[in-house]
Parts: structure tokens; C-alpha cells; sequence
């Protein structure tokens, strides 16, 4: 019998950044036509292993094989040449131009003019084939999230990449998406493709995942696990080194007084389309109110018209009593707003200023941070210290770039700066996207905790099961509208669904009574 070659093997990685061991000697391999998962805790080590893997980062010491044959990466460009393909946890696409000339970027050009037509269709004929749609004349910055990433994958199977690696790739997709995805995937391994899916969503992993390799500080703690026998809980605790709690408990609300009050609110989104269509809501001191919906069904502008980061058309945002509607994101500050945006990297940070630097961001012009003058230094880095420690952020010190810091740590960081402001509203939008499980679990208790405060939250997220977990109320958003207000003990995943669908809360309890 002929020996079976795996489609990837890596022996003793290692790979050292100032301060940080990353990858200490680790071994993986992935089997030809294969789901591979690659499980951690943010800053475990997996993003970086599997840049080693696809040519961004050479290692000090290590050996690669693809398919049997001995290499060494000296960029991307060698990688893909091997086969070898890399979607990012953060899109490497040019926003200005369209879907076709992404996925063309970057290849060797005939002399002559490019047939643009031509090449439309052949994306188009790759979209069939794996099931990736996507409007190859669209710029980039037109697309949701979900459509950018698939622009990522298709990059990468037009220039011919057999094995791919895929950055929490469910990280940014709707529960709708994520079913097309695994679909996608399933027939992409029947193609012949091999996936390393680096992820934090365990029930994802065990639903697609042929086997599992865990990462922690850096090592392996578990290699080449096979899904069929192991659980959620197992896999969690591999991750974390203790026992996770999946769903904190949640103590029953006292609301106070309305804080947040939006009345008839409506806006456009980037390509000049009506977003939100009448948006009316209460958000009441000491209580959760979660924002159930599809992406793009105006979550995001939303969060924007109330942060003061996008313009109304008209309608009312009233904090205690005070319009602030089409004023600038400094009166929602200084209103004690607070804002955990879904980009915490392009709009929840500033990546390149130290640690130190983004935490006083929303109180350098106050005493006794600063003043108009000068900032108190002594102070900055006091409060710095002060706040890594209270939030558990995982950082070598706090004069490290923002942009170093692993997800979840960047996460803990802007959650950490918007709470020491001591807000009176949190507009909190997507807070545990792509977090490992002991993120996830950290976030949440911040949010519980501020809601023990009288703190009031509007918490926007994908994840139903957060949605349920946290809120004491839920409004479902559907084409900028809002279809129902329901309690999570009062409702079911399927009604929700349904509303998420476009379908008003009194036309389905109408049918329900109907068949009764």
C-alpha cells in the first residue's frame, strides 16, 4: 500500500517575540482532506503558529513539510506557491477597489489591457463551484463582514491554495452564515482541500472538526484529539487550564429610570440607503436590553447615531433627558456615554500608541490625567498599571503597542477604559466576537457587574445564546426596523428566528393563538 502523505507537518516550532515565547517546540500536522481545529485562549500562540505556516514569520527553530516535501517560507508569496493559503482574523482587502480586483491583486498582469469582463466571470464560475457569493463589481467597503471574508477565500482558491487556514472565520458571521459556511467547507474537503480552522467556538468546532490540537502558553496541551470523543467542557478546560462557566448566572433586574430614550429614529448607512426607518426604544437604568438581528440590518448605524459617530436624518436621542442627537461623539462622553465598538482594532483603538496611552483616551482632558497644557505622566502610568491589573490584561508591560495585544486582551483593554469612566449607558457592539471562551466569560461578568451598578446596557450581538444569556429584554432589528420587544423567559430561539426574518411579534403570537 502506498504511504499516506500528510498534507502539512510542522516539528518543533518555535518562534520568539520581544518579551514573548510564542511557539515553544510545537508540532502539528494536518491529514490530507481534513478539518484540523486549532483551539486557545487569545495569545496562545495559534494565530502565530499559523503564520509561521503560511510565510509571515520565519521561526528560529522548527521543521515544515508540505505534502511530504521538506520547506522554508521566506514570504506569503512562497507559501501559496506550495499550496498553502491564509484567511486572516483581519481582512487584507482594499477597501476602494472592487471584489474581482482583490482577488487579482497582487498577480502577474498580461501585457496588455486586463479584460475585466472576463475575469468577472470567472470569479463568478468560483463562486458556484464553493458556493461563495458575492457581486464581483462590489468595492470592498460596500460589503458586510461575512461578504468581505468570503472575498478572502476566494483569493486564495483563485491562485490555487489546496490547504487553507481560516483566522476564526465564524468569528464575524450570522448564525445563518455560519450553517452556509460549514456547508461550504464540508464541500470544499470533498473537493480535496485541507482546513486548519483556528477558532474559539467549541460547538462549531465539534460539529465540523475531524480532529483538535490546543494550545496554551504557547504549547501544545493537546495534539491531534479526535472530535468523536471529547466534549465542550473538556475542550474548554484543555483551553484554559480550570473548569469554564458557559453562562454566568444573572441575578433578577431592578430597572430605574429610563437613561437611554431614541424616538423615531432614522439614518442612512455608507451607500446612502435609508439604515434605520423609525427606530423607537427605552433603555432603563440597572437593566440589559439586547438588539437581536441579521448583520446589516442597521446594528451598526445604530450604535453610530447614538455614539454621535453618524449623522440622523431626524428622530431623537435623549440621555437622562438631554437631546443629543447629530452632536459630537465628546458630548456623548462627557454625557457619560460609554462605547465598545464591533472594530475594536480601527475604531476601538489606536494600535500603534502604547497601552498606557489607549486606556487614558476617553480622560486625557481632564485633571487628573491632564489639561489643556500637558499630560501628567506619573498619573497616566498609575492608572494604566491600575486598570491592567483590575481587568487581568495579559500584556508584558503597559508601554506595548495596542495593535500586539491578542483579541481578547485588546478587548479587556477598551472595556477597561470605557468603565473607569463610570458610565451612566454602554453601548456595547459585538463585545465577545472571536474571545476564547475565558474572555467570553470575563466580558460578560464586566457587563453583569456594570448592570449591578445601574449601569444601563444595549448590548448588540449575533450570538442568540448571549442575547438569551444576558438581557433582560429583547428587541429583534429587521431592514432597520424593530419587529418585537420580548423577555428571554417570555420567548423561544424559533420566535426570535422568525422576527430575524422580518415577521412582526403581534402577527406570530397572532398565528400561535390561532392554533391554540
Amino acid at each position: 500500500m502506498p504511504q499516506i502523505v500528510n498534507a502539512v507537518e510542522m516539528r518543533g516550532i518555535v518562534k520568539r517575540f520581544p518579551g514573548v515565547l510564542a511557539n515553544d517546540h510545537v508540532d502539528f500536522d494536518l491529514c490530507q482532506g481534513e478539518v484540523h481545529a486549532l483551539l486557545g485562549e487569545n495569545g496562545a500562540g495559534k494565530s502565530t503558529l499559523m503564520n509561521v505556516l503560511a510565510g509571515l514569520y520565519k521561526p528560529e527553530e522548527g521543521a515544515i513539510s508540505v505534502e511530504g516535501k521538506r520547506v522554508s517560507f521566506n514570504s506569503p508569496r512562497d507559501a501559496i506557491a506550495a499550496g498553502l493559503g491564509m484567511v486572516h482574523q483581519h481582512f487584507m482587502l482594499v477597501p476602494s477597489q472592487t471584489v474581482t480586483e482583490n482577488i487579482i491583486l497582487g498577480l502577474e498582469a498580461p501585457r496588455f489591457v486586463l479584460n475585466m469582463a472576463e475575469l468577472d466571470k470567472k470569479i463568478l464560475a468560483l463562486q458556484e463551484q464553493y458556493g461563495l457569493r458575492v457581486d464581483p463589481k462590489a468595492k470592498i467597503w460596500q460589503l458586510s463582514v461575512g461578504e468581505q471574508q468570503r472575498v478572502e477565500i476566494l483569493k486564495m482558491l483563485y491562485r490555487g491554495a489546496r490547504v487553507l487556514i481560516l483566522d476564526e472565520p465564524t468569528a464575524v458571521l450570522t448564525p445563518q452564515e455560519i450553517k452556509e459556511f460549514i456547508a461550504t467547507l464540508k464541500g470544499m474537503v470533498a473537493s480535496g482541500h485541507s482546513i486548519v480552522f483556528i477558532s474559539h467556538k467549541l460547538d462549531e468546532v465539534l460539529a465540523i472538526a475531524n480532529r483538535v490540537t490546543v494550545l496554551r502558553h504557547g504549547r501544545a496541551t493537546a495534539s491531534g484529539v479526535s472530535t468523536a470523543g471529547t466534549t465542550k467542557r473538556k475542550l474548554a478546560e484543555l483551553m484554559v487550564g480550570r473548569d469554564v462557566i458557559f453562562f454566568l448566572e444573572k441575578p433578577p433586574a431592578t430597572p430605574g429610570p429610563v437613561v437611554l430614550d431614541l424616538q423615531d429614529l432614522k439614518a442612512e448607512n455608507d451607500r446612502g440607503l435609508q439604515a434605520l426607518k423609525g427606530v423607537s426604544l427605552q433603555v432603563r437604568a440597572g437593566e440589559i436590553l439586547g438588539i437581536a438581528g441579521v448583520a446589516g440590518n442597521g446594528q451598526s448605524e445604530l450604535a453610530q447615531v447614538i455614539t454621535g459617530m453618524r449623522k440622523a436624518l431626524s428622530g431623537h436621542v435623549r440621555v437622562n433627558g438631554e437631546d443629543v442627537v447629530n452632536r459630537s461623539p465628546r458630548v456623548a462622553i462627557n454625557r457619560q456615554v460609554a462605547h465598545v465598538p464591533e472594530d475594536r482594532n480601527g475604531v476601538g483603538s489606536a494600535p500603534s500608541l502604547s497601552l498606557a496611552e489607549n486606556l487614558i483616551m476617553k480622560s486625557y482632558r481632564k485633571a487628573p490625567v491632564g489639561s489643556r497644557l500637558a499630560l501628567n505622566r506619573s498619573v497616566i502610568r498609575k492608572q494604566a498599571e491600575e486598570l491592567k491589573t483590575a481587568f487581568d490584561i495579559a500584556a508584558p508591560n503597559i508601554d506595548v503597542q495596542a495593535r500586539l495585544l491578542s483579541g481578547g486582551n485588546l478587548q479587556k483593554a477598551i472595556l477597561a477604559r470605557e468603565m473607569s469612566a463610570e458610565p451612566k449607558i454602554i453601548v456595547a457592539v459585538q463585545p465577545t466576537r472571536g474571545l476564547d471562551v475565558g474572555a467570553i466569560e470575563a466580558v460578560q461578568r464586566v457587563l453583569l457587574d456594570e448592570r449591578a451598578r445601574g449601569t444601563a446596557i444595549l448590548l448588540f450581538s449575533e450570538e442568540l445564546e448571549e442575547v438569551m444569556a444576558l438581557s433582560d429584554r429583547i428587541a429583534v432589528i429587521y431592514e432597520g426596523q424593530i419587529m418585537g420587544e420580548v423577555k428571554p423567559e417570555e420567548t423561544t430561539l424559533e420566535q426570535i428566528g422568525l422576527m430575524m426574518a422580518g415577521q412582526r411579534l403581534e402577527n406570530i403570537r397572532g398565528e400561535t393563538d390561532g392554533h391554540e
